[in-house]
C-alpha cells in the first residue's frame, strides 16, 4: 500500500552541515498489514513518518502509495491525505480545546467536503469505540479521560475512510490500563476495515502485541528488520539486542553508552560501532569501524546490517 524507496531526508545543521536525519531507507507496508517502526527518540523515525505522510519532501528517493508515486501538488497530497491518516502521541496536543468532539472529528470531513456530515462523525466515532456516539458529540476534551480522548484522534482519522493510518507513539501519554484498549482497537480496525498501520514506537514490548513486522531504525537507518517474532525471540543486531533488554522478562540487561551521534556527523564504517557492546569483546573491529554497511532492502524476509552478526 505505501513504500519508501531509498528514502533520503536531510536538513541544514550547524555549520553548514547537512543533517541526514533519514539516510537510505527501504520501508514498504502491505494491504492489512501492521508494521513497528521502532528506535531510540532522534534516531529519524518521526522525520520518516513525516515523510511517509507527505509533511516532508524527501532530499532524494521516493514515496508510492498503491503503485503511484507521490506528487506533491496540492491537489494530488490533498487526496493522498485522505488516504493516509495521522495519529498522534499526544491527544490533548492534538485536540483543539475549543472544539467539541463533533468539531474535532468534522474538521477532516469539511476539508475535503464529505456530505452528510452527522452521520459520518457518528459513525467515525463509533468504530473508535465511543458509543453510543451521541454521548461524546457535544463534549470538550477536558471532559473526557485520556483513553476517550486518544478514541477522538482515531476517529478522526477513521472519518476519512483511510487505507493507511500512521501512528505516532499512540500510546505513550496513556496509562497502563488504557494501552491495551487503544492497541486492540488498531488490531480491530485492521481486521474489520482491512487498514493498514505504521506504528511509530520506542517500545518494542509494544511492537510484540501489535505488529506484524518490525523495522529497527538507527541514526536515520533500518538496521534489521523482519517477522516481528523472528526478529524479536532471535535479534541479530546489537542494537535490537540492547533495545529488547529493557523488557521485563529480559534475562540480562545491555546498558548502551552516550546518545545515538549527531546526524551531522555520522560515524564512518557501522553508524552503530561508537556504541555497540560488542566492539569490547571482539578482536577485529577493522570492518566495523571502516566498511560501509549496504541498504537493507524492502523484504519481509529477516535481515540484517551488521559486520559481526552477518560474519
Amino acid at each position: 500500500m505505501l513504500e519508501a524507496t531509498d528514502l533520503h531526508v536531510e536538513f541544514s545543521g550547524r555549520g553548514g552541515r547537512r543533517a541526514r536525519a533519514v539516510d537510505g531507507v527501504n520501508l514498504a507496508i502491505g494491504a492489512g498489514e501492521i508494521v513497528a517502526l521502532v528506535g531510540e527518540s532522534g534516531c529519524g523515525k518521526t522525520t520518516l513518518a513525516r515523510t511517509l505522510l507527505g509533511l516532508e519532501r524527501p532530499t532524494a528517493g521516493q514515496i508510492v502509495y498503491d503503485g503511484t508515486p507521490l506528487s506533491y501538488s496540492g491537489r494530488a497530497l490533498k487526496a493522498f491525505r485522505r488516504q493516509v491518516q495521522l495519529v498522534l502521541q499526544d491527544p490533548m496536543g492534538s485536540l483543539n480545546p475549543r472544539h467539541t468532539v463533533h468539531e474535532a472529528v468534522a474538521e477532516g470531513p469539511r476539508i475535503h467536503n464529505l456530505p452528510d456530515e452527522e452521520s459520518v462523525v457518528s459513525s467515525a466515532l463509533s468504530r473508535a469505540g465511543l458509543r453510543p456516539p451521541e454521548r461524546f458529540l457535544h463534549r470538550y476534551p477536558h471532559e473526557l479521560s485520556g483513553g476517550q480522548r486518544q478514541r477522538v484522534v482515531i476517529a478522526g482519522a477513521l472519518a476519512l475512510d483511510p487505507k493507511v493510518l500512521i501512528a505516532d507513539e499512540p500510546v505513550a501519554s496513556l496509562d497502563a490500563s488504557v494501552r491495551g484498549e487503544i492497541l486492540s482497537l488498531i488490531l480491530r480496525l485492521r481486521d474489520d476495515l482491512g487498514l493498514s498501520a505504521l506504528v511509530v514506537t520506542h517500545d518494542l514490548g509494544l511492537a510484540w502485541n501489535i505488529a506484524d513486522r518490525v523495522a529497527v531504525m538507527y541514526l536515520g537507518r533500518i538496521v534489521e528488520s523482519g517477522p516481528t517474532e523472528a526478529i524479536l525471540t532471535n535479534p541479530q543486531h546489537p542494537y535490537t539486542q540492547a533495545l529488547l533488554s529493557v523488557l521485563p522478562d529480559s534475562p540480562q540487561r545491555i546498558i548502551l553508552t552516550g546518545e545515538p551521534p549527531d546526524p551531522t556527523q555520522i560515524p564512518t564504517g557501522c553508524r552503530f560501532h561508537p556504541r555497540c557492546q560488542l566492539i569490547p569483546t571482539t578482536p577485529d573491529t577493522t570492518a566495523c569501524t571502516s566498511k560501509p554497511l549496504p541498504i537493507l532492502p524492502t523484504t519481509t524476509h529477516p535481515q540484517v546490517a551488521c559486520h559481526l552478526a552477518t560474519s
